[in-house]
């Protein structure tokens, strides 16, 4: 923390400007880039949340461990080099070079709100648990301080601080999960096979496997938010803008693709090894914390020490990355572009994204109270669930179809982000579980293929609809 606290001191004279506080100047080389890129979609979940599903779900794990990597073709191929080449600061810059007016601008700032606010939630469960379980400090007075600890980064030190921390933060987790699974396969006598019988005998021993996902249809949602998701994620996609060109920003897709791919591949053996050597229940800070248990079984508390002190710096990473979106959004998107009409000077604006940032955390905060005994790897879902939903169809759209309108696009957006959220609330994960209803009014898990459908559709009913007529000028 001492080293990330420094560099965010030395980033805080290179985001005094515009361009420096929300993209780094465009200075960030590819390769950077993707590891940065990596730092952000590795949150919590990544990490805490994927091996709890495999320690509480058995096999069923292997659909979050893969489904991570999914998406990222799909980001190379069709959003990433167009992407750059439209927009400026956010993708909402790319969405409205194409299409005018401000409900597009409002879509987006709501869009990247509600996904801001999803993620953030994860990632504070799982810091203050994390923080409860080292060292005895309340939930209650834990999620405060990662609180305030993600506003430092954010305030002084903008999206340069942001992106080396989320650089050395990626680095620091590659290198402890590897350590992790070396130790792991030696404790096997490097044989994959039976690390994975010891993990099947030890589910059975509990009773057996409990299904992840009851139904097919909670199975396609999941599915579609993996693979559509991270082309909808606003901080992912801020990311694109730091880079000088669309050659740089093809090439760090591609990295990140690597990177993430290789985490996952880690994430899937220190599951099973969290099934294989760890008690089923009993597990101090539950399922969420089975990896940093399993890493001080695997190499004593010096172990355990380093594997939280990456948890922790990944988690506070990420949320500076997630905040600094939403704060961009607020500035940038609304106050700039709807309320002031591109007239606002970039002091008033800068002003303007650190007061959001306040916000946004302390809204975070207050959620992580009411989920505090949620999965965080079910929790990280939700924010690709609206992405998928609301930001990926309008960006594709406006890419890659020309007869998408205005009002189509902002009517499909609105339509999708409405029932992301809406149908999640009153699924039985969140209804039941987390408000403490009786029944859900929603049956499934994941709500994707309706509300992802949904959009597309009213996008290109209204887009049509409001055509004008043949030989009338629009």
């Amino acid at each position: 923390m001492v080293v990330t606290l420094w560099i965010t001191h030395w980033s805080n004279r290179r985001a005094r400007d515009l361009a420096g506080f929300l993209t780094a100047g465009r200075r960030i080389l590819a390769w950077q880039n993707g590891l940065a890129i990596t730092g952000d979609y590795l949150s919590a979940a990544s990490f805490l949340g994927t091996v709890a599903i495999f320690f509480s779900f058995g096999d069923d794990g292997l659909l979050y461990a893969v489904g991570a990597v999914a998406g990222w073709p799909v980001v190379a191929c069709l959003v990433a080099e167009p992407l750059r080449s439209l927009g400026r600061f956010t993708f909402a810059d790319a969405v409205c070079s194409r299409l005018s007016g401000n409900s597009i601008r409002l879509l987006t700032v709501l869009s990247t709100l509600c996904i801001c606010c999803a993620y953030l939630i994860s990632q504070l469960v799982g810091a203050g648990t994390l923080i409860h379980v080292l060292f005895g400090i309340p939930y209650g007075a834990a999620v405060p301080i990662i609180g305030l600890l993600m506003l430092c980064y954010v305030l002084y030190g903008g999206m340069v601080a942001t992106t080396w921390v989320q650089i050395l933060k990626a680095i620091v987790l590659l290198s402890a999960a590897a350590f992790m699974v070396l130790l792991l396969l030696r404790r096997f006598s490097f044989d994959v096979g039976t690390l994975a019988a010891t993990a099947a005998q030890s589910r059975l021993r509990s009773g057996g496997d409990v299904k992840l996902l009851p139904d097919v249809f909670s199975a396609v949602s999941l599915a579609l938010a993996f693979a559509f998701g991270p082309a909808g994620l606003p901080h992912i996609l801020m990311r694109f803008f730091t880079v000088a060109d669309v050659q740089q920003a093809r090439r760090s897709v591609v990295y990140t693709t690597c990177f993430i791919g290789l985490f996952q591949v880690l994430v899937i053996f220190l599951g099973y090894g969290a099934t294989a050597l760890l008690p089923l229940t009993g597990l101090t800070g539950g399922a969420n914390m089975a990896v940093v248990a399993l890493a001080q079984i695997l190499g004593g508390n010096w172990l355990y020490g380093l594997v939280a002190a990456a948890t922790f710096a990944t988690i506070v990473a990420v949320v500076a990355g997630v905040t600094l979106a939403g704060a961009a959004a607020v500035s940038h998107d609304f106050y700039q572009n709807v309320l002031k009409k591109g007239t606002a000077d970039e002091k008033s604006e800068i002003a303007l994204s650190r007061l959001a940032a306040i916000v946004i955390g302390g809204c975070a905060i207050a959620l992580a109270f009411i989920f505090q005994h949620q999965n965080v790897g079910f929790l990280a879902t939700l924010p690709l669930v609206i992405a998928a939903s609301a930001n990926f169809p309008v960006l594709l759209l406006a890419i890659y179809w020309r007869g998408l309108s205005a009002a189509g696009a902002a009517s499909g957006g609105f339509v999708g982000l409405a029932l992301a959220v809406v149908l999640m609330i009153l699924s039985p994960k969140v209804w039941v579980t987390a408000l403490g209803h009786r029944s859900a009014l929603f049956p499934f898990e994941y709500p994707t293929l309706i509300s992802l459908s949904a959009a597309l559709m009213v996008a290109y009913v209204v887009s049509v609809a409001s055509r004008p007529p043949v030989g009338v000028k629009g």
